[in-house]
């Protein structure tokens, strides 16, 4: 016995020491039991000063399980003492069928092993300073999914969106382990040995579109809208592109023929619109044939002494034969491949179409648009756009995981350390938002898991403008929704004040490495309901490669020292010293 409780509360007691007891200080952090006739209350020791040792409550121990949290406290007359080797397996868990190596106890120097369902269907935090481990333990704590647990994951789904090109050397030999295990490797990097990452256009919806272009307006979403009716339409049969294009190019300049603007602005609206959206009926060059002759369709606005077109008759009843309402209705069958240049296209008869050519706001906000869209499809980063063929969600979603011989990567790295921040943010959220619906369409809910380790996620799994533009934030209805169906979310940041309240509120584990930013460590004070001072100060001296774990999938917070990856991600320091001297 260690002593006599003198002094309780809530969730401490303090312990008077038994005269002629020797304590060593170094028992800091260390468990004990406060043991009664009735129940045993595990403790851990926060603080000893020369007689008296402070105990928080953990939870209570019965004869096979663990509870956190404790309902009655301990009698005073309470035994007091260390817990022992099978009690502290309740706590630290055992290699045993469903559950997997995650650490090692320096306290105990005991294996500390956690359920696979409670730590991987639940969303995750992995929260640390740069140099602190947290690249080391993620790669170490799926290395040993994959080597050092009783299950053998061949349908699992490791999805990482990896901001420096980090885990392709800890995960390349994957099938080392095991011959059924396959790495693979997507890049942003065009001189980097791997697939350029490359999602297929069609595939994005009107969100998707409106974050690629950086929308702004509620407004700014209908001409998008209508941009993608458009291009579908165009990209399903040629003939109805045709009848589609000249029925919409004859409605704008029929609008602008029935304005009350003089002949000379009306032919250079009209010739401003053949400008961009023209077909090979309606071009200044086409013929237009009237009784016995034949005009040029530029000839057509001929302007007369009066101040009239000399062809108005002529070429208003030719403007006229192309103008079918029906057509409005018309709406693409299905999908069809289509790829920048059509967008730009679309767009440009998007804005010649009814409402936007006399509405000034409307039109700056498309010509915004359309900059946006132009500067996209002739810069770099139209390579991630340009996908070779036409293939469906679930086709495309099949071939990211596809490998060679009919066989299946289960971990995908998508290394996105050669793009902007601004680009990175809105593919990590295609890619989710694809997963999403993906995974909420199967008959058989939660069948096929994903799992979404976001990398440097503070970068992308802010606070946007998605809730006002969109009404929803993809990554924050995934961490509200996306559990149920199996899409789970690991963030990993040095930087957790900066990602969204919300996603932060879902996730269930944490494991938190070496933090010293007083923000950082306020902001994770404040956010997490289940953290105290305690695992707080505890983080504050870690050593690298050391976290606090605690949650769901952790019977109690605990200290975990994780092994070395084998083999190690590109996460080190560079070498100073050698690089002088070479």
């Amino acid at each position: 016995m260690l002593g006599k409780i003198i002094y309780m509360s809530d969730n401490m007691a303090h312990v008077q020491i038994n005269q002629g007891v020797q304590v060593a200080t170094n028992l800091i952090n260390f468990y004990v039991v406060l043991e009664d006739e009735h129940h045993k209350i595990v403790g851990e020791i926060e603080d000893i000063s020369e007689n008296v040792i402070k105990i928080h409550f953990l939870g209570e121990l019965y004869p096979n399980y663990f509870v956190p949290g404790v309902l009655q406290k301990p009698s005073f007359s309470a035994k007091v003492r260390m817990i022992t080797k099978e009690e502290m397996n309740l706590l630290s868990g055992t290699d045993s069928e469903g559950n997997f190596y995650v650490g090692l106890s320096p306290l105990y120097n005991y294996p500390i092993y956690v359920n696979i369902n409670d730590l991987f269907s639940n969303h995750m935090a992995i929260f640390g300073n740069t140099g602190s481990g947290k690249s080391y333990g993620v790669a170490r704590l799926l290395q040993n999914v994959f080597s050092k647990s009783r299950i053998t994951p061949i349908r699992s789904n490791f999805f990482i969106f990896d901001a420096y090109g980090e885990y392709h050397n800890a995960f390349q030999n994957i099938n080392e382990i095991n011959p059924n295990y396959h790495f693979k490797y997507y890049t942003t990097n065009i001189h980097d040995k791997g697939n350029i990452l490359n999602i297929p256009l069609w595939l994005l919806d009107v969100d998707d579109i409106a974050l690629l272009l950086s929308a702004e307006t509620h407004s700014q979403l209908t001409i998008i809208e209508k941009m993608l009716k458009l291009v579908a339409i165009f990209a399903e049969s040629d003939d109805q592109a045709i009848r589609y294009k000249n029925h919409l190019i004859a409605k704008a300049i029929m609008t602008i023929l029935y304005t009350s603007q003089t002949s000379p602005a009306k032919r250079d609206d009209i010739f401003s619109i053949l400008a961009t959206c023209s077909t090979a009926q309606f071009n200044l060059e086409a013929p237009v044939q009237g009784v016995g002759y034949t005009r040029k369709f530029r000839d057509c606005f001929i302007i007369d002494k009066e101040g009239q077109f000399v062809e108005s008759i002529l070429v208003t009843e030719y403007i006229s034969s192309f103008i079918d309402e029906k057509l409005d209705q018309y709406e693409a069958s299905k999908k069809q491949f289509y790829t920048l240049e059509d967008m730009e296209r679309a767009l440009s008869f998007t804005l010649i179409s009814e409402g936007l050519l006399r509405n000034d706001k409307l039109y700056n906000e498309a010509i915004t648009l359309k900059v946006r869209l132009h500067a996209l499809a002739i810069g770099e980063n139209a390579r991630y756009f340009s996908y070779p063929s036409y293939c469906t969600v679930d086709q495309y979603l099949a071939t990211l995981v596809a490998c060679p011989n009919e066989t299946r990567a289960q971990i995908v790295n998508f290394n996105l350390e050669d793009i902007d921040d601004s680009i990175a943010k809105v593919i990590t959220k295609i890619m989710t938002r694809m997963l999403f619906e993906f995974v909420k369409k199967l008959p058989d809910r939660a069948s096929i898991p994903f799992h979404i380790f976001l990398e440097e996620a503070h970068r992308y799994v802010q606070n946007d403008n998605d809730q006002y533009l969109l009404g929803y934030n993809i990554f924050e209805r995934v961490a509200k929704e996306g559990r149920k169906y199996g899409l789970i979310f690991n963030l990993i940041s040095q930087r957790p004040v900066e990602i969204s309240d919300t996603v932060i509120s879902q996730c269930t584990n944490f494991m938190i490495f070496k933090m010293n930013h007083p923000r950082d460590l306020e902001y994770i004070k404040k956010m997490l309901p289940n953290i105290n001072a305690e695992i707080i100060e505890k983080q504050k001296s870690l050593q690298p490669g050391t976290c606090v774990a605690f949650g769901k999938a952790f019977r109690v917070p605990m200290i975990i020292k994780m092994d070395l990856p084998n083999p190690e991600p590109y996460s080190s320091n560079c070498d100073v010293a050698g690089r002088w001297q070479s």
